[in-house]
């Protein structure tokens, strides 16, 4: 087993300073269940290693994507370490054929289930954080989403219109535009909002939504059309 772990080191490319860490990380509760000894499995490490693994992916995106808001690098980093990103990770760095498994898990095809795959990714960042510190486990985190970050281009592109509009009207006047609630009109049930927006330049417009969040978006994309026409 040393020689086997030996091999899935120098595949994963950290070298572990405590190999009882490894082995935790690749044990299964099923087969700790049925060496009796509950203590030995990966399940806590699991839990490490997601906290990890989550703050190590929020910190890169915070810095990859400096423009990018709020909703896009939750949306990013949930796409990153959901369970089929992280099955196909443990499938590439082949910590299948390392698992420790019960006999029961084992025949039920425990040994290629997504969730069982992701939990173990995330135990072996959590043994290797532990085996190690955080800017060890982070360099070890970017290896493994090495290539799978999106493109700046993607980023750019799921901008709303009151972001592209704010950042066009910064560039040009170096001024925000302003929004404006001008009336509601519909039952309570199925309001509609009006919206006026006034650039900085002084040009208006004024746009309606089911909400007051989508009549600014709407008032935004309009005036972005404008701008697109008159200032390029």
């Amino acid at each position: 087993m040393e020689d086997e772990y030996l091999r899935l080191q120098q595949g994963i490319h950290y070298r572990f300073s405590q190999v009882k860490h490894l082995t935790m990380a690749l044990t299964h509760s099923s087969w700790a269940n049925e060496q009796q000894d509950d203590s030995q499995d990966n399940e806590r490490l699991e839990f490490l290693g997601d906290a990890v693994l989550e703050l190590c992916v929020t910190e890169e995106l915070f810095k990859r994507f400096p423009s990018a808001h709020e909703g896009q690098l939750t949306k990013i980093r949930s796409k990153l370490v959901k369970e089929k990103s992280l099955a196909a990770i443990a499938m590439e760095l082949k910590l299948d054929e390392y698992l420790l498994l019960g006999r029961g898990e084992e025949a039920q095809g425990g040994r290629s289930r997504e969730s069982l795959l992701a939990d173990t990714v995330e135990a072996v960042i959590g043994a290797v954080f532990l085996d190690s510190d955080y800017i060890t486990a982070k360099s070890f985190v970017l290896r493994l989403l090495d290539g799978k970050w999106p493109p700046n281009a993607e980023i750019e592109s799921r901008k709303d219109y009151k972001s592209r509009l704010q950042e066009r009207t910064q560039l040009l006047f170096k001024e925000r535009p302003v929004y404006h609630l001008t009336g509601t009109s519909g039952p309570e049930h199925g309001k509609i909002f009006q919206v006026k927006i006034i650039l900085p330049g002084g040009e208006s417009f004024e746009e309606e939504g089911t909400s007051l969040k989508k009549a600014e978006q709407n008032s935004a994309k309009t005036a972005l059309e404008y701008l697109k026409t008159n200032y390029e």
